[in-house]
């Protein structure tokens, strides 16, 4: 019967905060901070279910911990042994290079073919450029695929020149690799800052033009190579500069086409010398203002002072008179003064100026040498680019260091006409030119855009000076002129051309152009070389260089100071 009672619930015991509490407060409780609640104790199911949570999540790590350490222990511990890790590098970018019209002529892609995991170098396809942009040799790795050197090595050319603002900061990064040597993971750590480009003050059309009328002109008159340039005579910014037969700057970089590599090295026309800066040649006739501007500066003779050219000068031999010393002129000039002298380039009129001859006394050897080096023959210009040539004014001391022998009168002749010992490289009679045309500031010549090369001032007599300009221009738009080819309507030009005898028995002749333009107030010089040609040739430098003449009057008639087709619309 006292079942019932047992299944009532019993009463939950009244605790002395529920017998306390004053409801009348319970209004002004502040319920953010709990205030009127009671704290009830955790159920025992939910302390149990987080325990439970706990414990299997420890078995989890313990069954992996067991499995990693005991079950494959070895096969881990293995793997971990084989593996590397290292840190290399990021190649970084190498700077691009621009040409002074904006054209971009060097850049770098993506290689392809998979060869390489950094940046390869292209060059525009542009003949006649090689010797100035130069090009590159890679990182390279060893035989497990590390880098044992993480530059590009500039090997010539501006890519040499200007290695230091090309090549950019190389970044940093950890490398881990299998026993394989696969490639497990990469993490990098520090980026690779990309070098600064570079614009320079080579037209590159203008260069690859020149070069196609050099290529043309070797080939129809049988020279072996040639060169040219052209200079800006108040910056030095040289506007174009090519040497034949080139190379591809592209091919040479990446080093694939063994074939092609191996025909460069075989060819006997040189195509890894840049022949303006670093080939040596004997100069010829373009030396004789030099002569003249002496000869005027030294008081060995007035500008109308004539003398007659029937071919030859005949100098008697005291040791035997039936066998005198003939120096032949290239014809019979017959009555000349400085300024035909310069315009038809008489060789007799340069053998008495320099040398002497009757009652008219001569510039002689060492002055003759010394205003040769006035003008900086003989001497280095300080371009970065290539390896560059100092050549050879011939003197008393050079003949006795090199021969073991004294000097003569008709080694100042020769020396008068450019010949004998003579060598010069196309830079320098460029540069000497550009003193001409400024009146006597000799300036470095450089490739950057912009940049003004250093000046020396050589401060020439300007009388003197204009006789030499006269002479020039008659070169070119007189009747007889020897730059006749340099002749036009609307630039004046003034040049001097040269031909020099080379070779056993004189078999061969190199031919030379210089002069600047515009004639009445002169902003660039040009220079053209052309190497080793038979003796039969009549195609001359100065017909080369109207060429390249009659090309920029089409495509940069701003070179020439004419007016292009866009202004002569605004001006209309």
């Amino acid at each position: 019967m006292m079942w019932p009672f047992k299944q009532r619930r019993r009463a939950s015991p009244v605790e002395v905060e529920e017998i306390l509490l004053d409801s009348s407060n319970i209004p002004s409780f502040e319920r953010g901070r709990l205030e009127g609640k009671r704290e009830m104790p955790l159920a025992r199911h939910s302390v149990l279910l987080v325990g439970i949570s706990f414990t299997l999540l420890t078995l989890f790590f313990l069954g992996k911990v067991y499995m990693l350490q005991v079950v494959r222990g070895e096969e881990f511990s293995a793997i971990a042994e084989n593996n590397s890790v290292t840190q290399t590098a990021i190649i970084a970018e190498r700077g691009v290079i621009y040409d002074r019209q904006g054209q971009l002529i060097a850049w770098n892609e993506r290689d392809e073919r998979g060869l390489y995991d950094f940046p390869i170098r292209a060059y525009a396809d542009l003949l006649g450029i090689g010797h100035v942009l130069g090009y590159v040799s890679y990182p390279q790795r060893d035989r497990r695929g590390f880098f044992y050197r993480t530059e590009y090595l500039g090997i010539s050319g501006v890519e040499s020149a200007y290695n230091n603002q090309l090549r950019g900061n190389n970044g940093k990064k950890i490398v881990v690799e299998d026993a394989r040597g696969d490639i497990v993971a990469e993490h990098s750590i520090e980026p690779a800052t990309a070098g600064s480009p570079v614009t320079l003050s080579i037209d590159a059309e203008l260069s690859e033009a020149m070069y196609q009328i050099i290529s043309t002109s070797s080939v129809q008159a049988g020279f072996r190579s040639g060169a040219g340039a052209i200079m800006d005579v108040h910056t030095g910014e040289l506007l174009a500069l090519t040497s034949f037969p080139s190379y591809d700057p592209e091919i040479m970089a990446d080093g694939d086409d063994v074939d092609t590599v191996e025909r460069y090295n075989n060819d006997a026309r040189l195509p890894f010398l840049n022949k303006v800066v670093g080939g040596v040649y004997t100069p010829g006739s373009i030396v004789k203002p030099f002569v003249a501007y002496a000869a005027l500066a030294e008081g060995i003779v007035s500008p109308e002072k004539e003398f007659v050219s029937t071919g030859e000068i005949v100098i008697p031999n005291p040791y035997n008179p039936e066998n005198p010393s003939r120096f032949t002129d290239w014809r019979a000039h017959g009555v000349v003064d400085m300024r035909r002298g310069i315009a038809f380039s008489s060789n007799v009129y340069f053998y008495i100026v320099g040398g002497g001859f009757g009652d008219q006394r001569g510039l002689g050897i060492t002055k003759m040498a010394d205003h040769y080096r006035r003008f900086g023959l003989g001497s280095l210009t300080g371009i970065r680019l290539g390896e560059e040539q100092a050549g050879v004014v011939p003197d008393p001391a050079w003949k006795e260091r090199e021969f073991d022998d004294e000097w003569r009168l008709g080694d100042t002749y020769f020396t008068a006409i450019g010949q004998y010992g003579f060598l010069v490289t196309p830079l320098q009679m460029l540069r000497a030119y550009g003193a001409i045309a400024t009146g006597g500031t000799l300036v470095t010549p450089h490739v950057l855009k912009g940049y003004q090369g250093t000046t020396t001032q050589i401060t020439l007599e300007p009388g003197a000076l204009r006789v030499i300009h006269e002479g020039m221009r008659m070169a070119t738009n007189f009747p007889g002129g020897t730059a006749r080819s340099l002749d036009r309507q609307n630039v004046a030009i003034a040049a001097k051309s040269g031909t020099a005898e080379v070779g056993a028995g004189n078999a061969y002749v190199n031919s030379w152009a210089a002069g600047f333009f515009p004639y009445e107030n002169p902003q660039y010089a040009f220079i053209i070389m052309m190497d080793r040609a038979p003796r039969s040739n009549m195609l001359g430098a100065t017909r080369i260089m109207g060429d390249v003449v009659t090309w920029m009057e089409t495509h940069r008639p701003e070179y020439l100071g004419l007016a292009t087709s866009t202004e002569a619309t605004t001006a209309e």
